[in-house]
């Protein structure tokens, strides 16, 4: 088994952190299901795993790592604060709730899930929560280039150390990634298979590479984000999936592989454009809906 955290596998944050490049995500993982999942990936091998207050899981989530046998060094947690908990005092709160749930003492990354309401008072108090060890590492989700700099720029230090955004062969944001690097902030990819829009498991160009390597399309665009050093949040419920897409990272593509699939690139998102005008309605009903569910 690869060690997740070796100089090949991990990307290395700004603070010295080691996160594992490639991370089972629990996005729209039920909740009964949540500690099944994570106990069937931990044990083919990921030692990242990533929920969120938002994805209703976190107790599952928790109690597979309590009781995977593993030591809790060598698992890579991730947690998400929702928009309805954002403010100084809230987020504070919310960050201890989220152990609670999960029976943990730190988490490894804890990230403020979108850039709207005041993510400033927010991120100050996980600034100070990462200073007092209970968080390891502090970054944002889903902030577009403006909105990063912001915070990078005029916001108190340390500065977010990861920026978790939709990154997949259609939307791979180039611009975007490279402000991100510029400012020693690590790139992650959420949607990293665009949840099979657009067909893409059959894009003739990734059809090709698959077959050049003996892989499947999926692995391949795993391969693609990961050898681009961007770290990568992949979900299944089935173990067998699991162990296909960790076997990413046992292959290299080479650089007409890279070239043809950064070709790919449509530059617009299939899901939500977090920087549009419209988008701030859209998550004005995302979050009286959740906020309903999590208060």
């Amino acid at each position: 088994m690869a060690d997740m955290f070796d100089e090949r596998h991990s990307a290395v944050l700004a603070n010295g952190v080691k996160m594992p490049l490639l991370g089972f995500g629990c996005y729209q993982i039920p909740a009964a299901d949540a500690e099944r999942c994570v106990l069937d990936a931990l044990e083919v091998g990921y030692r990242h795993i990533d929920t969120a207050e938002a994805y209703l899981n976190e107790k599952g989530v928790g109690a597979a790592v309590r009781g995977s046998g593993l030591n809790r060094a060598d698992v890579f947690i991730t947690s998400k604060i929702w928009i309805c908990h954002y403010g100084y005092e809230k987020t504070k709160t919310t960050v201890y709730r989220c152990l609670e749930r999960m029976g943990l003492d730190y988490l490894d990354l804890m990230l403020l899930h979108q850039g709207f309401g005041d993510y400033y008072g927010a991120f100050k108090a996980l600034q100070e929560l990462y200073a007092e060890g209970v968080l390891k590492a502090i970054g944002v989700s889903n902030f577009f280039p403006r909105f990063l700099l912001d915070l990078v720029k005029f916001g108190a230090a340390p500065a977010p150390m990861v920026n978790q955004v939709e990154l997949h062969p259609y939307f791979q944001q180039p611009q975007a990634r490279a402000l991100m690097a510029q400012n020693k902030v690590q790139a992650e990819a959420w949607a990293p298979l665009a949840e099979l829009k657009n067909n893409i498991l059959h894009d003739p160009v990734l059809t090709a590479i698959a077959q050049k390597h003996g892989k499947s399309v999926a692995q391949v665009i795993l391969r693609y984000l990961t050898q681009n050093h961007v770290v990568t949040l992949v979900k299944s419920v089935r173990k067998e999936r699991m162990v296909e897409n960790l076997q990413s990272l046992e292959f290299d593509l080479d650089a007409d592989d890279m070239r043809d699939i950064a070709s790919l690139d449509q530059g617009k998102p299939l899901f939500f454009d977090h920087g549009s005008v419209e988008a701030v309605d859209q998550f004005v009903g995302f979050n009286e809906h959740l906020k309903q569910i999590l208060d």
